[in-house]
């Protein structure tokens, strides 16, 4: 919505979503339409991690605790053996005037 972005806007944030039939057309940046073509692999990913690694929000007491749960899920996640690649290319773009 776009009150919803206003307000994440304004705190820094920047919404992206995916334009539909209704909706204006805005630009988007080439690096901003990649990662909406990977969402997929992106919500998988993050399935995997959250049901299987059993990567939840517990209410941890410090940071160190929630950063040290966090890379043991990422660790189990890495010996897992069908990982699904998040592979991301961007070419630098130049213009040459002539």
């Amino acid at each position: 919505s776009k009150a919803l972005a206003d307000l994440l806007w304004g705190n820094g944030i920047q919404m992206i979503t995916k334009p539909r039939k209704n909706m204006k057309d805005f630009n988007i940046s080439q690096a901003d339409k990649i990662m909406l073509r990977k969402r997929a692999i992106i919500e998988c990913v993050n399935d995997e991690l959250k049901n299987i690694c059993k990567l939840q929000h517990t209410r941890h007491r410090s940071v160190n605790n929630f950063l040290m749960n966090t890379m043991g899920v990422l660790c189990a996640y890495h010996f897992f053996p069908k990982n699904l690649p998040l592979i991301l290319y961007f070419k630098k773009m130049t213009t040459s005037f002539y």
